[in-house]
């Protein structure tokens, strides 16, 4: 099941969404933001964008504080939904 990061009003009616989607195990985490049909995909390792060119420019600044507020939410939430893949990775010891 998807976790949606609810965000203050009026960002959810002028078409902004966080969410963590379903079926994306495989893929490095991360969470995905939407504005209306635009889509960006942050990593929560890093806070780098997956796709080269989007910035957080383009995302509206409370998206982003709402983001970073929560960001041990959404890291929690990600490694609930996929524990198999979870944010904290086991590749990154020295050991």
């Amino acid at each position: 099941m998807a976790y949606t990061l609810k965000l203050p009003p009026p960002l959810p009616k002028e078409g902004w969404k966080v969410k963590i989607r379903d079926r994306e195990r495989l893929e490095p985490p991360h969470v995905t933001i939407f504005h209306k049909a635009r889509i960006w995909r942050v990593s929560l390792r890093d806070g780098a964008f997956l796709e080269k060119g989007d910035a957080w420019s383009q995302i509206d600044r409370c998206v982003r504080e709402a983001i970073e507020e929560n960001w041990k939410l959404l890291v929690r939430e990600w490694d609930k939904l996929y524990p198999r893949n979870p944010v904290e990775s086991g590749g990154d010891d020295d050991g």
